[in-house]
């Protein structure tokens, strides 16, 4: 089974942030197996903030995926995470990527996740530790995501 989960940080440490999420997985029973580089990237939705660094990790667990969204949720918490606007700023931001081939569509949790294809701040170090993994709906790997997007941003700017 193929869990994939991003993370980002765009207050305080960032890097820390990131590493003291990894931390808290582990110390919640989750085994991380991979993570990609931390990148740096320019904010998504509301650009008047700060830039992120932004990773990707897969991750092993017996949890559901209901469950998972919670210890996620419960880390951001701890770590203090404020919700203030919508894709604004915040010391940590897990999101649940991909949860093996399975397709969820649930109030509180859709898997993959619905904007993924479009966020290079995904794709980019997603890429990195799963360049092969396939997106259930979209029939598509990782790897072609990332190109078609990258190929898509290379033409708005000329």
């Amino acid at each position: 089974m193929s869990i994939y989960i991003a993370l980002g940080s765009n207050l305080g440490d960032k890097r820390e942030n990131l590493e003291e999420a990894l931390r808290l997985l582990k110390k919640k029973g989750i085994t991380v197996c991979k993570v990609s580089d931390f990148i740096v990237t320019e904010p998504y939705g509301v650009t008047d903030q700060p830039a992120f660094f932004n990773a990707a990790a897969e991750i092993k667990t017996e949890k559901s995926p209901i469950a998972l969204l919670h210890t996620l949720l419960d880390i951001e918490n701890e770590m203090g995470r404020k919700r203030l606007r919508r894709w604004g700023e915040r010391n940590i931001d897990l999101d649940l990527l991909l949860y093996d081939d399975q397709i969820i569509d649930l109030p509180e949790l859709k898997v993959p996740h619905p904007d993924m294809q479009n966020r290079d701040f995904v794709l980019r170090p997603l890429a990195q530790i799963a360049p092969d993994a396939a997106h259930p709906v979209l029939k598509k790997t990782i790897k072609e995501m990332w190109e078609s997007l990258r190929c898509c941003c290379r033409q708005n700017k000329l």
